[in-house]
């Protein structure tokens, strides 16, 4: 299976302007891939909720929103599957979720079970954390899902021998990232023996993005910081 990371830009609060960024990706990943994995709350942007929920209520979008809906059919058109971070609301609630979209439809849907994602001296009742934490199948490949502080905060809740998807945000410096990239591999080699990191670009604040395929505590592959382009990673091997 042909998996892509894509670091593409996002802008804060321009979910038109990121939606395009997902079907340009697609378009650059055309018949190169079987999945295409954007990184955290890229469909609204990591920055932009405001913490006053009657503003927040309306950045934040169902699972049957149009634009999920459209990300749905980007999947059919590119036949190709889509996983994105967004902000999710679901009545009067809301989350940090992760979307897994393939042939049309939503196969997956990813709620964040760690608090990083939000300034909880702010908020309310009304933003909260998942609970569950459930794995798909595709292709015969079967995937977890971890956003950004899962996996410092709660390593032992996502121990698994699948494929682990870890969309993140962090908006380290290039002096701190090089820092830190072995400290990523390191907590990860708690959790997966398989692990695909996807860091999102923006420029406010900066964030300089990559991504990372980590194997058992090393870097098997990344994408150079600072650059918009889709890393395939074709040649994981699960153990049996």
């Amino acid at each position: 299976m042909r998996i892509g990371l894509a670091p593409y830009r996002f802008i804060n609060s321009d979910v038109e302007y990121n939606i395009c960024q997902v079907e340009k990706a697609l378009k650059e990943a055309s018949s190169k891939v079987d999945m295409l994995l954007f990184g955290e709350t890229f469909l609204q942007g990591f920055d932009a909720l405001t913490w006053e929920y009657n503003k927040d209520a309306l950045i934040a979008v169902s699972q049957h929103s149009p634009e999920m809906q459209r990300l749905a059919r980007y999947s059919a058109t590119y036949n190709t599957a889509i996983g994105i971070g967004y902000i999710e609301r679901d009545a009067d609630v809301l989350f940090s979720s992760y979307a897994v979209f393939s042939e049309g439809t939503l196969m997956y849907n990813y709620r964040r079970i760690s608090k990083g994602w939000k300034e909880y001296g702010k908020t309310d009742s009304h933003y909260q954390e998942g609970k569950t934490i459930e794995h798909f199948e595709l292709q015969g490949e079967r995937f977890g899902v971890a956003l950004c502080g899962d996996v410092w905060d709660y390593p032992e809740k996502f121990k698994t021998e699948n494929i682990l998807i870890w969309p993140v945000y962090v908006n380290f410096s290039l002096a701190d990232w090089k820092k830190e990239e072995t400290e990523y591999a390191k907590q990860v080699a708690k959790v997966a023996p398989h692990v695909l990191m996807i860091n999102s670009l923006s420029d406010n604040p900066v964030s300089h993005g990559g991504a990372f395929y980590f194997t058992s505590g090393y870097i098997v592959s990344q994408m150079d910081y600072d650059r918009e382009q889709v890393l395939i990673i074709d040649d994981i091997k699960v153990s049996e």
